[in-house]
C-alpha cells in the first residue's frame, strides 16, 4: 500500500516529505482495548551506563550517575510505540531509543502516559524527555496553544529524528465518498486529543463553517484504540492519525478486515524527541547519538525493519518543525 502527499494551506502549516508503505509484521493491536494508560508499568531500552559509550561524556552528570533517561510516552500508537503479547514496549520510537542508549551508555526507561500531558511531564520532571510520534511544530517549541494563540508554557526544543503524514480511514467498505478533508463537512471524526491530527480537524471544521457547508463534528479521545472503537461502533465516520499509525491498524487490525485508508496522506512533518527549552545539555547529547546511530546505519536497519523507509531522515536537526 502506498499513499501521496496532498499540499494543504491549514493554518499556513507548509511541510515537506512523504511517509511510503507499511509492509510490517507484528502483533495484533487489538481495538477497542479502552484507556492504555491505567498500565503504569514502565519499560527500559538500551544498555546499562558504561564507561565504553561514546557518548557518555555528554550526558548530564544527573543522567550519567542514574544511568537512565525516563521516556514520556503514549504506548497505544502502534507501529511507532505499542505492547506486544508479552507486555514488553516495543515498535520504532524504542528501536531508535535502544540504538541512542548504546551511544550514550544509559538505559531509556518508556512509562505510559496519555499524550497530552507529556509535555506538562516534561515541565514537573517527571520524565527527562517525551518521544511518542509527536510532531514538531513552532507552536509546541514557543510554548503557544494551538487554538487560542496564547503563550501556555515555556515551550520545548525538539531533536528531530523521523518524517510523517496524517492520514484519513474509515470502517472497511464505508468510505461514505470521503476521499479528501473537504468531503469531512457534514461528519463526524474520532481522533485522539492534542495530537497534530486534531489540530488538522479543527481546522477543517472551521472551514466548512466558513464555507457554508454542513458542519464537521470532532470526538476526541485519550487515545487513538479509543478513537477507533468509536468508529467501529458506528459512533463516528472516520479516524485520522499519522501515516504510520494509520497503515497498521489497517494491515493489522481484525486481521486486516476492520478499516481502510481513504485519499491521500497530507502535511508530513518531523516527528520530534521532546526536551526541556533548559535541558540544553541533554538535548544536545540526544542529538549527537541520533546523528551516530544515523551515519552508523543502524538508523536505517530499525526504519527497514518497520518498513517506514521513506520518513528516514539523514540528519538529526534541532527544532526543524515548522
Amino acid at each position: 500500500m502506498t499513499a501521496r502527499i496532498t499540499r494543504r494551506s491549514l493554518a499556513a502549516r507548509s511541510r515537506l516529505a512523504a511517509v511510503g508503505a507499511i509492509a510490517v509484521a507484528g502483533s495484533l493491536l487489538v481495538t477497542g482495548c479502552g484507556d492504555q494508560t491505567k498500565d503504569n508499568g514502565s519499560d527500559s531500552s538500551g544498555t546499562a551506563a558504561g564507561s565504553n559509550a561514546p557518548l557518555a561524556d555528554k550526558l548530564p552528570k544527573s543522567i550519567r550517575d542514574k544511568g537512565v533517561i525516563k521516556v514520556g510516552s503514549d504506548i497505544a500508537y502502534a507501529p511507532v510505540e505499542f505492547k506486544d503479547d508479552s507486555g514488553k514496549t516495543v515498535g520504532i520510537d524504542p528501536d531508535i531509543a535502544n540504538a541512542m542508549g548504546k551511544e550514550l551508555g544509559v538505559k531509556f526507561e518508556f512509562q505510559n502516559g496519555t499524550f497530552d500531558t507529556l509535555i506538562g511531564g516534561l515541565a514537573s520532571k517527571r520524565y527527562d524527555i517525551a518521544m511518542s510520534a509527536m510532531t514538531d511544530t513552532k507552536e509546541r517549541q514557543e510554548g503557544i496553544d494551538s487554538d487560542t494563540g496564547k503563550k501556555v508554557g515555556a515551550g520545548v526544543d525538539f531533536v528531530d529524528y523521523f518524517t510523517a503524514g496524517v492520514s484519513l480511514y474509515t470502517n472497511k467498505g464505508d468510505d461514505q465518498g470521503i476521499k479528501t478533508w473537504d468531503d469531512l463537512c457534514g461528519k463526524t471524526m474520532a481522533v485522539q486529543r492534542n495530537t497534530f491530527s486534531h489540530d488538522l480537524a479543527k481546522d477543517q471544521a472551521k472551514k466548512c463553517t466558513e464555507d457554508g457547508e454542513k458542519t464537521l463534528k470532532i470526538e476526541d479521545f485519550a487515545t487513538n484504540p479509543e478513537a477507533e472503537t468509536r468508529m467501529r461502533s458506528k459512533g463516528a465516520n472516520v479516524v485520522s492519525a499519522d501515516f504510520p499509525i494509520a497503515a497498521y491498524s489497517v494491515k493489522n487490525s481484525g486481521g486486516g478486515e476492520y478499516f481502510e485508508i481513504v485519499g491521500d496522506q497530507v502535511e508530513a512533518g518531523p516527528y520530534g524527541i521532546a526536551v526541556a527549552k533548559d535541558n540544553t545539555e541533554l538535548r544536545d547529547a540526544l542529538q549527537a547519538a541520533l546523528q551516530a546511530v544515523i551515519d552508523s546505519g543502524e538508523y536505517k536497519k530499525i526504519v527497514e525493519k518497520w518498513g517506514v523507509e521513506d520518513g528516514a531522515i539523514t540528519e538529526a536537526k534541532i527544532n526543524g518543525g515548522s
